[in-house]
């Protein structure tokens, strides 16, 4: 098998550069192989995690929201809506609904996150019809809560898959593209106007537990997203770098980047040379960090700002100081 994948690789390779298969070299056909195993392995990771989630979002519908006729927000609240006041069948409306925001990630986004989003939904209708999920129970806060809980994991997990379940982020990042407001603006504002239908056609009661449905899955989503750990990035420009420096290494025992700029200052714009520090701390650092900082300088000027997406470096394992 090896050997016919190093063959496959060998035979494009020279059609890509243009020459004899027996020219291309052991290198070039080993990283070839690389980034194959690694393309794999990236598929294998968001196919499972989208089925995982798939599972999970089916699980909050099934076996909380959809037999108490509960709804939540964006087009999964829309298609509980519509299935509640119609009786048409939910799956199919899952799939039917997010179309057209299907069509749009196609054209906007990406053929790959189109395609993989619209398997995930069909595999979410077909989970709501096929799968025996059981009624777990029918006490209102716990369907709320729990509910809104699995439908959030889910959405959260086939995120981190490359996937949507739910095409109003579609929608809201095209918007967000064509006006001033923002993504998180957009979603208020279209699910808010779910509520208020849902007011209107099934009770204010029955329209607050969705209000209550909808922030429990909109905090699950962040979390599964985002991880248990929160970062923030924190830039220090001081003349007494050097100890802070060695404290951020030494003492927190994490990693840190020193940038050669100028600082500027005074009427007549001045500047200096000055060493600027960042570093990537978990919020639990920060107390130690700004003390430690007030101790050293403390006229020190400090920036924080909110991290997503961390890889790599010594956040989470101990920085080797360079002296």
């Amino acid at each position: 098998m090896t050997n016919f994948i190093e063959k496959f690789i060998q035979k494009n390779l020279s059609i890509e550069l243009g020459c004899a298969p027996e020219a291309v070299s052991k290198y070039r056909i080993a990283k070839g192989f690389y980034l194959i195993l690694i393309t794999a392995r990236h598929i294998l990771s968001d196919t499972i995690l989208a089925v995982i989630g798939v599972v999970i979002a089916g699980l909050g519908l099934k076996s909380f929201l959809l037999p108490n006729n509960f709804i939540d927000g964006g087009v999964t609240g829309i298609s509980l809506l519509t299935a509640e006041v119609t009786g048409l069948p939910l799956p199919i409306l899952i799939v039917v609904l997010n179309i057209p925001f299907m069509l749009l990630a196609y054209r906007h986004i990406g053929r790959g996150f189109a395609l993989k989003s619209m398997l995930a939904i069909a595999g979410l209708a077909l989970a709501v019809y096929a799968l025996p999920y059981p009624l777990i129970t029918t006490d209102k806060l716990l369907i709320a809560t729990f509910g809104g809980f699995f439908l959030g994991a889910g959405i959260g997990l086939a995120i981190r898959g490359g996937a949507v379940l739910d095409g109003t982020e579609v929608l809201a990042i095209f918007l967000s593209r064509k006006s001033s407001l923002t993504v998180g603006d957009i979603i208020l504002v279209f699910n808010l106007m779910i509520f208020a239908v849902a007011a209107y056609l099934l009770g204010f009661e029955t329209a607050m537990y969705a209000v209550l449905t909808y922030l429990a899955a909109a905090k699950t989503v962040d979390f599964i997203i985002e991880g248990v750990e929160e970062y923030v990035s924190v830039t220090v420009v001081s003349p007494h770098h050097e100890e802070i420096r060695a404290f951020i290494t030494r003492e927190l025992g994490i990693g840190i980047t020193v940038f050669t700029g100028n600082q500027g200052y005074g009427k007549r714009g001045e500047t200096q040379h000055q060493e600027i520090l960042y570093t990537v701390i978990t919020r639990l650092e920060i107390s130690r960090l700004q003390h430690a900082i007030e101790k050293i300088d403390p006229h020190a000027f400090v920036v924080m700002g909110n991290v997503r997406g961390i890889r790599g470096g010594a956040i989470k394992k101990r920085a080797v100081d360079l002296h």
